[in-house]
């Protein structure tokens, strides 16, 4: 616990004035730095050393695929094909040295982390206001606490034993909760103190909040079911005991591009 609220004494400050004060070269570059973090914490969780030429140029592709996604999404696929052909170069180069999950691992790298975080800025370039992108963070960290108190306080049922077997069904429950509690919350909060109007039903942002505890709670499993795998505790130490990118932006990574398709339509 003291960990987890030394985090947040930090992160939390520093997340509210990247996404709503900072302009938007600060959002691009801490987006940036985020998908090459979580690029260099894959590529290890499979068995690529650091100091490998697949390592390196995975995550320069993983940091470049957040400004195309955004600035140019029309030649992503030059990129795309440009990643493949140097990657299968290099392992024919090595003849055997790289295996086919660590061309997958580095494909998911360089093509679904990226654009999980450009989605930040694509909302914000569409028009929907900053105070709106906190709202992954929201669904997840709030579904994520649900769900830990849910969990230490009624867990008795495991929900995936084999993935994560800390995880209970009454943990699941409090995690629903935590998003309910948090998207009344919000429209509360938006709709009398700051942008009146915006939440034109609770309902909706109700039912909004438990579709992405739900969505979150997939992101937690499946990045736990990688670890399983490859028989790791954590992806990295940034966030301290807390672990890397991948072990807190998890949920998030899952939740983004949600919230921002459900916004597209909703605007």
């Amino acid at each position: 616990m003291k960990s987890r609220l030394l985090v947040a004494a930090v992160g939390v400050p520093l997340l509210f004035y990247i996404v709503l004060g900072a302009p938007p070269i600060v959002m691009m570059a801490a987006l940036c730095a985020l998908s090459g973090v979580a690029a260099m914490e894959l590529m290890q969780c499979v068995g690529i050393a650091k100091r490998s030429f697949l390592f390196g140029w995975t995550v320069i592709c993983a940091v470049f695929s957040v400004t195309w996604y955004y600035d140019r999404p029309e030649y992503m696929e030059v990129l795309w094909f440009l990643y493949v052909l140097v990657t299968f170069f290099f392992a024919i180069y090595k003849a055997g040295e790289i295996k086919l999950v660590h061309i997958l691992a580095g494909l998911f790298a360089v093509i679904a982390i990226p654009y999980s975080f450009s989605a930040f800025i694509r909302m914000e370039d569409a028009g929907i206001p900053r105070v709106c992108l906190l709202l992954p963070f929201i669904f997840s960290f709030l579904s994520d606490t649900g769900g830990y108190f849910g969990g230490r306080f009624f867990g008795k049922h495991k929900l995936a034993p084999k993935v994560s077997p800390k995880k209970t069904v009454e943990g699941s429950i409090g995690g629903l909760a935590g998003n309910v509690l948090g998207a009344v919350i919000f429209a509360a909060v938006m709709n009398q103190w700051f942008y009146a109007g915006i939440v034109n039903s609770y309902l909706g942002m109700i039912l909004l909040g438990l579709v992405c505890s739900v969505v979150a709670q997939i992101g937690d499993l499946s990045f736990s079911l990688i670890k399983r795998e490859f028989g790791i505790k954590d992806y990295g130490h940034l966030f301290l005991e807390h672990g890397g990118v991948l072990d807190r932006f998890d949920s998030v990574l899952f939740v983004t591009p949600l919230i921002e398709i459900v916004l597209q339509f909703v605007r």
